[in-house]
């Protein structure tokens, strides 16, 4: 999957952050816009083009002053510049495909800490989802034994990236302390604060272009974020299909 430009910018390591400016978020979606501009000065181009070639024909096929009138329905090509908003509306159902219309998109919340049973982990990226679904079988495995159930929905708390990978907290709400806890296991409780609320809808690997958004969306907003992102899993990956996938995403604010 594609590393998610989000987290390996924001999600260093303590001591060693940094974040995105405006002119890096330009930068970064520059072929994006160039594609855009392309799309839009096309049609526009033919325009000029069939428009001078009309007038460069209106002196040969005008010996008198009526039939200069003539040329005017050659004006028809201007319908072909039709195509050029359905090509500038393109890119516009992509979005559609992970976030509703009625889904938040950074609207302000206040996470409240929940007593969480905790698998610390490591991941590449290419083998991200399949590493956090092995953390998540492994602590519910844990509660099934113990007879334990769940107190909330799973959740994924990024604490470090880099190019090739990245460390995450796995946990999930409980009421009950589970015992006989792995070394790689703990009890803890999950981040509070103010945050933003995102929804993503779809497959994880996916998830690059919602990351995206809420990158450009703190640029615009001048909003600092923490060194983390946290994953809420409102669909069981477990049960669901990866494609299937609701996941709120929560950027706690400095």
């Amino acid at each position: 999957m594609r590393r998610r430009s989000a987290l390996r910018v924001n999600l260093q390591p303590t001591g060693n952050l940094h974040r995105l400016t405006a002119m890096e978020t330009i930068w970064m979606n520059l072929p994006r816009f160039r594609r855009l501009a392309l799309v839009a000065l096309i049609p526009a181009a033919a325009l000029i083009l069939s428009g001078g070639a009309t007038l460069a024909q209106q002196p040969a096929a005008s010996p008198s002053p009526a039939p200069a009138a003539s040329p005017a329905p050659t004006a028809s090509p201007s319908p072909q510049a039709s195509p050029s908003p359905q090509a500038s509306q393109s890119p516009v159902p992509a979005p559609s495909a992970t976030v509703q219309a009625a889904d938040p998109f950074g609207e302000p919340i206040t996470l409240e800490a929940k007593k969480v049973v905790v698998a610390k982990g490591n991941a590449n990226w290419d083998s991200a989802f399949d590493t956090l679904i092995d953390s998540f079988k492994a602590l519910n495995a844990l509660l099934d034994k113990q007879g334990i159930k769940r107190a909330g929905n799973m959740m994924i708390v990024y604490t470090s990236t880099d190019d090739t990978g990245f460390t995450y907290l796995a946990e999930i709400p409980v009421d009950q302390e589970p015992k006989n806890l792995a070394k790689s296991m703990s009890m803890g409780q999950s981040p509070d604060g103010k945050a933003l609320k995102f929804v993503h809808r779809g497959s994880y690997d996916n998830m690059d272009n919602t990351y995206e958004a809420i990158t450009n969306h703190l640029d615009e907003k001048k909003l600092e974020a923490k060194d983390t992102f946290i994953e809420e899993y409102i669909t069981d990956p477990l049960k669901n299909a990866e494609d299937k996938l609701v996941i709120n995403v929560y950027v706690p604010l400095k």
